[in-house]
């Protein structure tokens, strides 16, 4: 008997009705005879309201209290979804993610599962239930609800699969695949019938918000096949796996792009060999994840250091910074808001020198100003104003080839 891990995202669960379909689709694969653990997120905008009425609060309010008040979101699905099953006839029964023994670091707001105890879901299903599960959600080894940030129910769903050996782990959303941009945004966006683990990560790390990072990050590390499909649709999705076949030998496979950029700049830092690590240490200290990095030499002494940012982490690394000013050694920061980052992302970039060269061209013959670069094996990140980020994003999924024959056929 095979172990099946489905996830449902906050969409395909918004509605009692839309729990009474993912109950269907879970008996499906429940009557195929294998066993099936479900993660499911929040009902529909849930957490945004839960974050809008903390904000009417305070405009910095505890990262604690926050876990505990987001990690009730997932525990009025769980058990709506149980009760549908049971009156379906399936025996079935609700986790929370502590109940379920997911162990987090003891970080609020943006923790790291370290172990799972599989004990109790392993019982639950060699009973014959089916055990549902909340995901975006963990504590740590001292008893505290700790959550995964925004879009760990994927990541929740894959660490479950590597814990328990599953077969399969399906992700239904409510589009259904993996498509080469986002199909709202750019018109000739198309579904891509498989991609590499290796891909579908450098685009969830650039903004293509259909898979989390993490959860694609895990699935390698573990081998896990995975789906993405639609939980409306009974349709063939996207299979994520170590080596996609190069359809039509395309050499750039997806454009993504994110908003809310901030480029923050570091004026007069001291120009020691520790200079740059100091900075980077002090906000990675204080778990602020940085980006773009860019280095520029003023003199001999002195060097200025440029990083992009998410609008949402502003406000606390330039606290961070101002207030180890004297240890850093700087003179003052600047940060210049409304960017975005719009990248491609193609394995066949390795073997085809001159993709960059071709990106920046098209940028440029569109009057788009790039502001700040980065680049890896597999992709070319650029930073623009952020009113040119979808025109940027079109004009490069047309140029590398990625629009769909018949725009018209692209379900949006």
């Amino acid at each position: 008997m095979s172990i099946i891990v489905q996830k449902f995202g906050g969409t395909s669960v918004g509605s009692v009705e839309k729990i009474q379909n993912v109950a269907s689709r879970i008996l499906e694969e429940k009557n195929r005879g294998n066993d099936v653990v479900v993660v499911v997120s929040a009902m529909g905008k849930t957490t945004d309201a839960l974050v809008e009425m903390a904000r009417e609060i305070t405009s910095r309010p505890s990262k604690r209290e926050m876990d505990m008040l987001l990690s009730t979101g997932e525990q009025v699905t769980i058990s709506l979804l149980t009760m549908a099953l049971i009156q379906s006839g399936q025996e079935a029964i609700s986790y929370t993610g502590w109940q379920a023994g997911i162990e987090t670091e003891s970080v609020h707001s943006n923790a790291r599962i370290i172990n799972i105890h599989t004990e109790k879901m392993t019982a639950q299903l060699e009973s014959g239930k089916v055990v549902i599960v909340a995901g975006f959600q963990g504590m740590t080894p001292s008893g505290e609800i700790t959550t995964l940030g925004r879009g760990g129910s994927d990541t929740t769903a894959v660490a479950i699969a590597a814990a328990l050996k599953a077969d399969r782990c399906d992700i239904y959303t409510d589009v259904d695949g993996v498509y080469s941009s986002d199909p709202r945004y750019i018109k000739g966006a198309r579904k891509l019938p498989s991609i590499s683990y290796d891909e579908m990560l450098e685009l969830a790390n650039l903004g293509a918000g259909v898979l989390h990072p993490r959860a694609v990050e895990f699935a390698k590390n573990y081998q896990i096949p995975l789906e993405v499909r639609s939980s409306l649709e009974k349709v063939e999705g996207t299979y994520i796996e170590e080596e996609a076949s190069m359809e039509q030998n395309l050499v750039v496979r997806g454009v993504a792009f994110e908003d809310e950029i901030v480029r923050v700049t570091v004026f007069g830092l001291g120009n020691a060999l520790t200079g740059l690590s100091s900075v980077f240490t002090t906000l990675a200290r204080n778990h602020l994840n940085v980006d773009i990095i860019i280095q520029s030499q003023t003199d001999k002494d002195t060097t200025n250091l440029s990083f992009s940012i998410k609008e949402h982490d502003l406000e606390e690394a330039l606290s961070v910074l101002e207030k180890n000013q004297d240890e850093l050694g700087f003179t003052h920061i600047e940060h210049e808001r409304d960017l975005a980052k719009v990248s491609i992302v193609g394995s066949g970039m390795i073997s085809n020198p001159g993709v960059a060269a071709e990106m920046f061209e098209v940028l440029a013959q569109n009057d788009i100003i790039v502001k700040m670069v980065s680049t890896s094996e597999i992709k070319v990140s650029a930073v623009v104003d952020q009113v040119n980020m979808q025109k940027a994003a079109g004009v490069l999924h047309t140029a590398f080839k990625l629009d769909a024959v018949k725009v018209e056929e692209v379900t949006l």
